[in-house]
């Protein structure tokens, strides 16, 4: 792991508010398996999720929930689409709008529904996929440039010329520790070609399928390394976004995702450390079969830790010690009840993975609108009162 600083770096940090560079030692002091003040706290929040929340709690139209609870920290999104484009409107009511993104994607988004449905794409045979070639990874425009790009545009809500990433981290660095982020090869499969198709071309084609994912693990190992030069001095860290697993077992073998994918997340990881920074693994699913491969890719966190898929962050904690941090782990399940009692039970036992660092607490995947604002108040509540060190847990507090 690196120690998450350098001189750049603690120079830029002069403009920063003190109540910010304490986040940022919070930040980094769990990440180097040691006990801050408290245990951090952040998490990623649905815009109806954000909606209800502001209703509740009769909050402003403009109130978020970043600033509002004062968050740990932030994650943001630069334009890692493959080819740099505007959307097309294939079809546009006041019901929803159909778009084809610079994914080659064609992406259906109802309005009324939570999350757009992905309909078709351009790369619909694998010998589309063997030929395509990509913009350039360093292009400007993914960091210095507004414009459409899939994955901040066409979600739980649907935007339109996003804004430049690098004024993004500009301004919310005086506020909060910033990450950057970037997809490695898994997500870009699913959003290029498809979940279904990925795994058919692996079965049938997979040799052919490795050079693919080789060629596309460089090629966003490039927009990393352009991202983070980007936002030299301004990062404060870097996630990298894939999914590679459902509830039972990762989509692909466990040998096949050593041999072909795991390389470029760790020289994702290697480039993000080079510059000093820590890298959170964002990963859905169960992944105990290959979860000892990021700890020897030396991943500083993992998220978001899924419940219902097995992943249970006390347990973790108990089998691989200090050898990984933590991020997420909260059953969502359980917010979206409103149970108070089960929800303090869920959240104090899961600090018990905070005992010795190593530990940021969010949900086990992100905060929709099945969750009440008057339930997330009461959880930020509770990891403040109860998340400061030495932790104090009672009745809830189990042996590591």
């Amino acid at each position: 792991m690196g120690m998450f600083d350098t001189l750049g770096r603690a120079a830029a940090q002069a403009g920063r508010k003190e109540n910010t560079l304490r986040k940022l030692e919070r930040m980094n002091t769990a990440l180097r398996h040691a006990e801050p003040d408290r245990v951090p706290i952040s998490d990623f929040f649905w815009g109806s999720f954000i909606q209800r929340w502001r209703a509740e709690l009769n909050l402003p139209a403009d109130a978020n929930p970043y600033y509002y609870y004062d968050l740990d920290w932030i994650v943001t999104v630069p334009n890692m689409d493959p080819w740099i484009r505007p959307f097309e409107t294939l079809r546009e009511t006041q019901d929803e709008v159909v778009v084809k993104t610079g994914f080659g994607a064609i992406m259906r988004k109802q309005f009324a529904c939570p999350m757009p449905e992905t309909t078709a794409w351009d790369v619909d045979t694998f010998e589309k996929l063997e030929q395509a070639v990509f913009d350039d990874p360093g292009d400007p425009r993914r960091f210095h440039a507004a414009g459409d790009n899939q994955i901040a545009g066409v979600g739980d809500g649907f935007q339109r010329n996003s804004p430049a990433w690098l004024d993004t981290v500009k301004s919310l660095r005086p506020d909060f520790p910033v990450y950057g982020s970037m997809i490695e090869v898994s997500e870009c499969l699913t959003r290029l070609i498809g979940q279904l198709n990925t795994m058919m071309w692996i079965g049938e084609y997979p040799e052919e399928m490795g050079r693919v994912i080789n060629r596309l693990g460089a090629f966003y190992l490039a927009c990393a390394e352009a991202e983070l030069d980007a936002g030299q001095d301004l990062l404060d860290g870097l996630v990298v976004w894939g999914d590679v697993a459902y509830k039972n077992a990762t989509f692909v073998a466990p040998s096949y995702w050593r041999e072909y994918f795991k390389p470029w997340v760790a020289k994702m990881i290697a480039a993000a450390h080079q510059r000093g920074l820590p890298v959170i693994y964002h990963g859905c699913g169960n992944v105990q079969k290959i979860f000892a491969d990021f700890v020897d890719m030396g991943l500083d966190a993992y998220n978001p830790l899924e419940v219902k898929a097995g992943m249970d962050v006390v347990a973790l904690r108990r089998q691989y010690g200090q050898g990984l941090g933590f991020c997420g782990g909260s059953d969502i399940q359980v917010w979206e009840t409103g149970d108070r009692e089960k929800i303090r039970r869920e959240v104090l036992r899961k600090l018990n993975a905070a005992k010795g660092g190593g530990y940021i607490f969010q949900s086990d995947h992100s905060v929709a609108a099945d969750v009440s604002g008057q339930t997330y108040d009461f959880i930020v509540k509770l990891v403040r009162e109860y998340g400061r060190y030495p932790l104090e847990l009672g009745a809830f507090n189990e042996e590591l």
